[in-house]
This record gives C-alpha cells, structure tokens and sequence, in this order.
C-alpha cells in the first residue's frame, strides 16, 4: 500500500492509491506530468527541485526577459530538465481591478505577437534544443485571439491550468494540481487538499467527465515551495513513479495525448 511507505495513513494517500489500483484494473495506465514556473536563474532551489524529482521529467517554465545564459547553461547539464516559454517579462498589464494578465484582451495582438517572438527568440538563443515552443502564459490566462496566432508562429503547444478543452486550436497539456494556497497563507496547502485535487482530476478522467488523454499535471513554484510542500512532492514524486498503475510522461509525450 502506499501508505505503507510513510510515517502514517492519511485519507488523500489512500484514496489516490484506490484511484490508481482503479485505473490498473481498468488495464490503463494513470499518467502525470511535472511543470515548475517563474525560472530565471539557477540556484540552490532549482537544485532541491531537481532533486526532489529524483529522475522524474521536469519542465521549466522560463520567463525570457530575466532568463540567464548560467540557467541555460545548468538545464544543459540536467537530465530529462526542459524549458518552455513563459510569456515575457511576467509584467501585469491588467486594468486595475482585473484578474492578473500579461497577455490579456485588453492588449493588442500585434503587440503580444511582436513581445512574445522576442522571447521565443532568446530561448532559442540561450537553451537551443533544450527549448520546447510551449507557451506557458503568466498566471494561466491569457486571451483567446492568441491561440491560432501561437500556432502560426511555431509554438507546439500551449499550457494553462485546469481541464483542457477538447478541439483547441493548439494542442494543450495543462496543470490541474497546485500545492501553494496562494490566497491564504502562501504555504504548503496541506495534503487532503492537494491529493483531493489529484484524485479529482483522475476520476474525472477515468470516468470520461474531462478529457482522459490529458496527463495530470502537477504545478510548482520552486522560489515559493516551503518544506512541508516540498516533503509532500517528494513523497508524491516517489508514488507515482512505483505504482504498476501510473507514471511520469516529458511534456512532449503529454501533448502527444498518450495514456
């Protein structure tokens, strides 16, 4: 049991290795996939990360304007690390009052075009074939006039958060399970909650309610973690990769849409 490797049993672990054992049994397998935000240098916490994966595949999502060539030079040295494209500057250009956007409607689409293919081109420039043309945009919104012109411009895919819509004009792999309860305490949100937001998402799928073939995403922040989360990923990492009904996909694998 999964439970059997930790201290204690907690509800969340139990119901996701009922949740996994169902899916085992249903002779599919149960796949996830790892996105952190807001890189821009390297350092002892995108190390922890690293290592608190332990051989899982990571995404970096990378904000170009601040990114360092040292970033691009440590994720060269890190097997199954990735960086994708998150927006620009990750600059609030919001009226005030509204939701937090750096690519909003309230911009025009030339302009968004024009600042995102200056930060597709510095990384191209800084990570080369370390760099994936996925578009991650700053805090999960973004407008949608942008997702054909994305596609015109070279860009494979396109992650947010939350429950993919079918039939998008890009492919889409997102997020669905984040640690940090950034409206309370700006800590580890506790483990019922974060297993029950994993536990959904894989129900849904399993029961057809969201799109089955999308990889559960699990989003982090490594500049925010604190050590109750990162024990928590840790643990989590560890789960998922020795249970016979799940595993760990690269992004290139999720957009793919395999199962």
């Amino acid at each position: 049991m999964l439970a059997a490797t930790r201290e204690h049993t907690i509800t969340g672990w139990t119901e996701l290795e009922s949740e996994l054992d169902a899916w085992r049994a249903a002779g599919i397998c149960a796949t996830f996939w790892w996105r952190d935000d807001d890189a821009t240098r390297p350092g002892p916490r995108l190390e922890r990360l690293v290592e608190t994966a332990a051989g899982v595949p990571v995404s970096l999502a990378v904000i170009p304007s601040g990114a360092t060539a040292a970033l691009a030079s440590w994720v060269r040295t890190q097997r199954g690390v990735t960086a994708l494209q998150h927006g620009y500057g990750h600059s609030n250009h919001a009226p005030a009052g509204a939701k937090k956007s750096e690519f909003g409607d309230d911009r025009q689409l030339s302009d968004m075009r024009a600042e995102i293919a200056s930060g597709r081109t510095r990384m191209v420039s800084l990570f080369g074939d370390r760099f994936l043309p996925v578009f991650v945009p700053p805090w999960n919104r973004m407008s949608g006039t942008l997702a054909d012109p994305l596609k015109a411009d070279g860009f494979i895919g396109l992650s947010a958060y939350g429950p993919r819509q079918t039939g998008a004009e890009i492919p889409t792999i997102n997020c669905h399970a984040d640690p940090i309860e950034w409206r309370g305490s700006r800590g580890f949100v506790g483990e019922d909650a974060i297993l029950g937001q994993i536990v959904g998402h894989l129900s849904a799928r399993r029961a057809g309610r969201v799109d089955a073939t999308e990889a559960t995403g699990m989003l982090t922040h490594h500049r925010d973690q604190d050590a109750a989360g990162w024990k928590f990923l840790s643990d989590f990492a560890h789960v998922i990769s020795e249970h016979p009904g799940s595993r760990w996909v690269s992004v290139v694998m999720a957009l793919s849409g395999g199962r």
